[in-house]
């Protein structure tokens, strides 16, 4: 509408009046304030009424001119006809109740008062219909109305059915509801004709407004609406009242792209006019309206003086009313009648009179009587006073009833949204009866007859975008908005309104929310709160009774099956509550509870598939796939294996696919359709494509978590493709779309890795991939009519090459990284950029690692002597390069503990390269090498790097105890090579014991015996290995040095220490007998070499006694043979028949045997030593308990070991058992003896 509207603000209540007055609140001398209340007593039967004025295009009002007696009113007034500012803009127009009703009138007012539709308002309607449904049980007139229902909104309109079937005589339309008409109500239909009174009256009545103005406001002259005034012109009203229909809509052969293309004037409404406004994109922020506001489209404008919403009693009204209002003086605001003084007032006009009043809270009636169109006489009369006067008397009560009980009889029976019901009650006939005019519609040949269905379903359309965009409360109103879009797509043809449909089901696929989390999925119940107004056409009807058994059927048996309903008798009307309202919530209107993601994805799918369907049907092509462009060459299906699978290939597609990047960037738009850039097609399609995709994403993330890799794949293929004709059709690329392509490619990353992972199930990934639903290929289909979709083909292959698939997983990283530097994403984001960068470290690890194994194979396959290949340093290139990647994207995003990891990696990597250097020499002339030394020095130093990246073990310290054991490994593994190839050719034996000495030192650093871990036997045994190493060079030092008392003396007490710390160490040990009993056997021959350079007797002999007392040490050892040996032989036992000598894994029978022959032969070599010292001392001084006690037992022993040493038959355990028996006697028997014994 041209006029802006006003919202009126709620007043408060008005306050009581006494019993029979009228509260009112006061009013000054312009139009009606924005909200006024009045509540009515009459006998004692309270009528609450309530009106706020919404909208009013009337000019201030001013007061009436009081005619003089005997003015002759068939004289017309000399500004008769002419535009009045006073009587408002619409001139001739505003002669109020005399005007006919446009049969769309409750359409206008419902597009203006969009917010109250469906839910806060129970009708729409012009007050000349409400008066007319009121009077119904005391009137004997026809009654003719549509009745439509948008949510719990009722839309009520005038139906002509006069002039409905003169234009069926004309066009051939409506012939059905003719012919229905003729076979069930009016067999002798006929035109009635208006007799010449009536115009007379209409023409006297116009006369005495312009008279009431004081004929000061003349203009020029309206010609159109003199025609329609002029009585003269009767036999002409039918034509102009005619062109009030619109025709039926018909699409013409294209659909205007061109939303200005709308029908002008007085032709028949298109719907390309209505297309043309239809949101293109409907977001929250472009659900544009559908009519512009200037437009005259035929009925459909809101063309009401005034717009009230009225409250009367219970029931909520957005009404429409033209009555003149006059004010000035002592009467703030009064409506003006003139009646013919002959005629007294009846019941209908007095409800007439009262209802326009109450309606337009106006307090006073003045009434003009005449005779014969000479003035009489003015009389006031207050509306309350109005169901009083004489001949008119009425209960206030009754109407009240009668509204509840219309009310409630048509919002039980019109529960079918869309549909287009018909009220009617003949002429004289008391019985009213409701027919579903779409329901025998479709009986016909074509259901778009009804000239109702196009408002409708843009009334549904409309309702259900002002929904969306309240985004505060539409989530509870999600079921409603379903319904009424559902609806609105059910009543239009897809071939005459794409652009509706096509955004229609944008709308419902927007309802389904795809990012919600999971625990949100249960508690959608809300949603089908609040929506209990609206039906769903698959619905069963209630049925048509209540207790009263008021909805009965009629009497005559012919039209049973016709009526949705009937009142038997319009005085049923005025009975209290006769008509309950029935109408309850009905599952079908609920919003659907989708259980799982996939549920709710293809939901979104299926309406993007026909919102992309109705786009394309309305782009006219010659043929359904895109015309070649002489300039762009064709695809071929085959590939050049050069471009696939291997790395060097995916660079080039990287390549191209960055320098498209870039080029969207600057908004290139290539469509293979040929859409228009800014058509609504084009914008449509950009929205649907864009959902498609993201409902893809979200079906290839829930594939991801079910494990179910090669669907996954699929998804995000048809996801990434989506996005792919987005940017060519995309003429400004938004940044939130750059960022779902960079989670997207991430994901396909993500896939790619996991089906590097799981090669072994290649084959159930191939097949879950290469399946396609119906409607995944046409929503593809639809794709292809606007790219190729290749985009992203390099990023969506199924390989079966694992180095393939790591490289294109990690392209795919590298591509999401690369989209978020081109705009501010990366700041914008930063939690996605530290996924990316995380991701991008762990692949670049991955391939690392695959490299680095690779290398590890070659040199394992590699024959010892040959030097290392071209192959095997390529790899370890690769390799290193992929770790130095990982660790600078850990440590951009400041991970300590992922880039330690790599570090460690790394070092592990220059392990393998050393290792690869030390078998490339000679075996028999191996020495510890340069290369080899090089390697194992850069290994250390990235360790080091990975625990001063690190800090601290609080960080984590998991990580930093592997760290600190790879880090002594290495250590250890360089001194034990450099001890055991010494490199004798280049280093002076002592710099290389040096070098030896500290590498072991600082293996010992970093291995952690304290610490109780899982590790912790691990390190006890490296770290006891480590020192019987020292302590053995230490000891090879001493035997083999000269010269040098001082470092003679220093090796021997160092020597001394490591053995003790050793023995210490392999003590705790449950599994290391045989490494215990060597580092024993070394002791003694220590203290058997120490012997040799002593010259005293005593000396000699006190080592000696220190050497027994280590043998007599060793018995824990022993005792730990027995036990393995002991199990070893009741093992067999146990099972069938084993051979007795079967090895255990955990005892190597052979050292042992070797180790306790060496036991033997020293404790034998021991004994006899001791007993020659002990002999020739006992001969040279005075005797010696002590010392006798000890040569009887070590003779005692002796004896006994040099007879079991010649039993050759003895067995392993046997000579075991008497090794142990021999030590515990020398244990007993040496006891005072070993006090001088080293620890």
């Amino acid at each position: 509408m041209g006029d802006l509207k006003e919202a009126g603000a709620e007043a408060p209540p008005a306050v009581a009046a006494a019993r029979g007055g009228l509260s009112l609140l006061s009013q000054g001398e312009s139009e009606e304030p924005s909200a006024q209340g009045s509540a009515l007593f009459l006998g004692g039967n309270e009528v609450k009424s309530r009106a706020v004025v919404k909208y009013s295009s009337a000019p201030p009002r001013t007061a009436f001119a009081r005619l003089e007696e005997k003015t002759d009113l068939k004289l017309p007034p000399a500004n008769w006809l002419r535009e009045s500012a006073k009587l408002g803009p619409a001139g001739t127009t505003i002669l109020g109740n005399s005007k006919k009703s446009k049969p769309f009138s409750s359409f206008g007012m419902a597009y203006d008062f969009i917010d109250s539709v469906g839910n806060d308002v129970d009708v729409v309607s012009d007050s000349e219909n409400i008066k007319k449904l009121l009077k119904i049980p005391y009137s004997k007139s026809h009654v003719s109305m549509a009745v439509h229902r948008i949510g719990r909104t009722l839309l009520l309109d005038e139906l002509d059915i006069q002039e409905l079937f003169m234009r069926s005589s004309q066009t051939g339309d409506w012939t059905w509801l003719k012919e229905f008409y003729q076979r069930l109500i009016d067999q002798k239909w006929q035109r009635k004709k208006k007799s010449k009174e009536h115009w007379y009256q209409k023409a006297i009545l116009s006369k005495f407004l312009y008279y009431s103005i004081n004929g000061d406001g003349a203009a020029q002259p309206v010609p159109s609406a003199a025609e329609q005034q002029e009585p003269s012109s009767s036999h002409q009203t039918s034509g102009s009242e005619g062109a009030s229909w619109p025709a039926p809509f018909e699409m013409p052969s294209s659909v205007s792209e061109d939303p200005s293309a709308s029908s002008q004037g007085s032709e028949p409404l298109e719907p390309s006019y209505i297309v043309g406004h239809v949101a293109s994109a409907p977001k929250e922020q472009n659900l544009t309206t559908l009519f512009n506001d200037g437009e005259n489209s035929q009925g459909l404008k809101n063309d009401f003086v005034r717009n009230i919403l009225w409250t009367f009693e219970d029931i909520h009204m957005l009404v429409g009313s033209n009555m003149p209002i006059f004010g000035g003086g002592r009467y703030p605001a009064v409506s003006l009648r003139l009646r013919d003084n002959n005629k007294p007032i009846n019941v209908l006009t007095g409800i007439d009179y009262w209802l326009d009043n109450l309606i337009c809270n106006v307090p006073e009636l003045v009434m003009c009587f005449h005779v014969n169109g000479i003035v009489q006489k003015y009389e006031m009369i207050k509306t309350e006073e109005i169901p009083n006067l004489e001949n008119s008397n009425f209960s206030t009560k009754v109407i009240k009833d009668i509204a509840q009980n219309i009310l409630s009889f048509l919002k039980s029976n019109c529960t079918k949204e869309g549909h287009t019901y018909w009220l009617f009650k003949a002429s004289g006939s008391d019985i009213v009866k409701l027919y579903d005019l779409t329901t025998l519609c479709e009986e016909t040949e074509d259901k778009y007859q009804n000239p109702f269905t196009m408002p409708v379903a843009i009334l549904l359309y409309k309702v259900a975008c002002n929904m969306m965009m309240k985004k505060n409360q539409n989530k509870k109103h999600y079921g409603t908005i379903r319904t009424l879009l559902l609806n609105c797509v059910k009543l239009l043809d897809k071939s005459r309104h794409p652009q509706i449909i096509a955004s229609a089901n944008y709308m419902l696929s927007e309802l389904f929310q795809l990012d919600e989390p999971k625990k949100e999925e249960s508690s959608e119940s809300p949603l089908n709160e609040n929506s209990d107004e609206s039906y769903s056409e698959e619905e069963e009807e209630m049925p048509d009774s209540d207790e009263n058994g008021s909805y009965g059927t009629s009497s005559d048996p012919s039209d049973d099956n016709k009526a949705v309903a009937i009142i038997k008798s319009v005085g049923e009307l005025s009975v209290p509550e006769k008509y309950k309202s029935i109408h309850q919530i009905r599952p079908s209107c609920a919003f659907p509870v989708c259980h799982d993601t996939e549920e709710r994805c293809r939901l979104v799918l299926s309406y993007v598939l026909e919102g992309l369907k109705s786009v394309d049907s309305s782009i006219k092509k010659e043929s359904d796939l895109p015309a070649a462009d002489p300039s762009t060459p064709i695809p071929l299906k085959y590939e050049d294996e050069s471009t696939r699978g291997g790395p060097e290939g995916l660079e080039k597609q990287m390549a191209l696919f960055l320098d498209k990047m870039g080029s969207l960037q600057k908004g290139n738009y290539s469509s293979q359709s040929g859409m228009i850039p800014g058509s609504w097609q084009h914008k449509m399609k950009l929205q649907l494509i864009l959902k498609s995709s993201k409902a893809y994403y979200v079906l290839s993330d829930a594939a991801m978590s079910l494990q179910k890799y090669g669907r996954a794949l699929r998804y995000i293929k048809l996801a990434l493709q989506s996005h792919d004709t987005y940017c060519c059709l995309c003429t400004n690329m938004l940044s939130e779309v750059l960022l779902f392509l960079s989670q997207y490619l991430t994901l396909c990353g993500d896939i790619q890795l996991m089906l590097a992972q799981n090669a072994n199930n290649r084959a159930a990934h191939l097949e879950e991939f290469n399946y396609q639903t119906k409607e995944d290929q046409e929503i593809l289909h639809s794709l292809h009519r606007e790219s190729s979709c290749q985009g992203f083909a390099w990023a969506t292959d199924l390989s079966t090459d694992l180095e393939s698939q790591l490289s294109v997983s990690c392209k795919c990283y590298e591509a999401a990284n690369e989209i978020l530097q081109f705009s501010d994403l990366k700041s914008q984001n930063p939690e996605h950029y530290v996924q990316v960068m995380k991701r991008m470290g762990n692949i670049r690890n991955e391939i690392g690692v695959f490299y680095m194994n690779q290398a590890a194979a070659l040199q394992s396959e590699r024959v010892v002597s040959k030097s290392v290949s071209a192959a095997e340093q390529q790899l370890w290139k690769k390799s290193f390069s992929c770790f130095e990647k990982g660790i600078h994207n850990f440590e951009s995003i400041e991970d300590a503990t992922n880039a330690a990891l790599l570090l460690c990696n790394t070092g592990r990597l220059m392990r393998i390269c050393a290792q690869a250097h030390c078998g490339a020499s000679d075996e028999f002339k191996r020495e510890f090498s340069p290369e080899e030394g090089l390697y194992y020095n850069k290994a250390v130093d990235y360790y080091l790097k990975a625990l001063r990246s690190l800090g601290t073990r609080d960080i984590h310290p998991a990580v930093w105890d592997s760290v600190n054991w790879e880090l002594s490994t290495t250590y250890f593994t360089m001194a034990t090579l450099q001890q055991d190839y010494a490199p004798l050719s280049r280093k002076a034996q002592e710099q290389i014991e040096k070098e030896v000495s500290e590498a072991m030192m600082k293996s010992l650093k970093y291995c952690d015996v304290d610490s109780v871990s899982a590790r912790q036997p691990l390190c006890q045994y490296r770290a006891a290995t480590i020192h019987h190493r020292l302590a053995s060079m230490y000891h090879s030092c001493l035997r083999n040095q000269v010269g040098d008392e001082h470092l003679r003396k220093q090796h021997r007490v160092l020597a001394d220490l490591h053995y003790s710390k050793a023995v210490t160490l392999f003590q705790l040990l449950k599994d290391a007998p045989c490494e215990l009993l060597r580092v024993q056997l070394e002791r003694v021959a220590f203290a058997e070499f120490q012997m040799t350079s002593q010259n005293s007797n005593v000396g000699k002999l006190k080592t000696l006694s220190g050497a027994l007392d280590i043998m007599v040490r060793t018995e824990h050892s022993f005792q730990l043979i027995r036990k393995d040996l002991v199990e070893e032989f009741d093992q067999p036992k146990s099972g069938e028949s084993a051979p007795a000598a079967d090895s255990s894994p955990s005892l190597n029978q052979e050292e042992v045997i070797k180790l306790l022959s060496i036991f033997e032969s020293r404790l034998l070599f021991l004994l006899l030593q001791s007993i020659k010292l002990l002999s020739s001392t006992k001969k040279k001084t005075s005797s010696n308990i002590e010392e006798d006690a000890v040569l009887k037992t070590n003779k005692q022993v002796y004896s006994q070991l040099l007879r079991a040493t010649a039993n050759k038959n003895a067995t392993l355990l046997e000579r075991t058992e008497v090794i142990i028996h021999l030590l515990g006697q020398l244990a007993r028997g040496d006891s005072g003896a070993g006090s001088s014994a080293v620890q």
